[in-house]
């Protein structure tokens, strides 16, 4: 593993905690599945870019939903 992944997956799973945090506490499934993955992902990917997409991606599912985006 790269200094890269391990600081992505810092800052993914620090992301993942908060909203794993927030979808338990109103009962939000999106948020709360969004963390899980955010916090478990970095683990199975061995790539920096996709490590960052997939970062990005799951990120954004929610904010996206609360949002009326989708």
């Amino acid at each position: 593993m790269s200094a890269s992944i391990l600081f992505l997956g810092l800052i993914f799973g620090a992301i993942g905690g908060v909203y794993a945090f927030y979808g338990r506490r109103n009962y939000s499934t999106p948020h709360l599945v969004c963390g899980v993955l955010l916090m478990l992902y970095p683990y199975f990917v061995p790539s920096v870019i996709l490590t960052l997409l997939i970062g990005i991606v799951l990120t954004l599912i929610p904010v996206g939903l609360s949002g009326g985006w989708f």
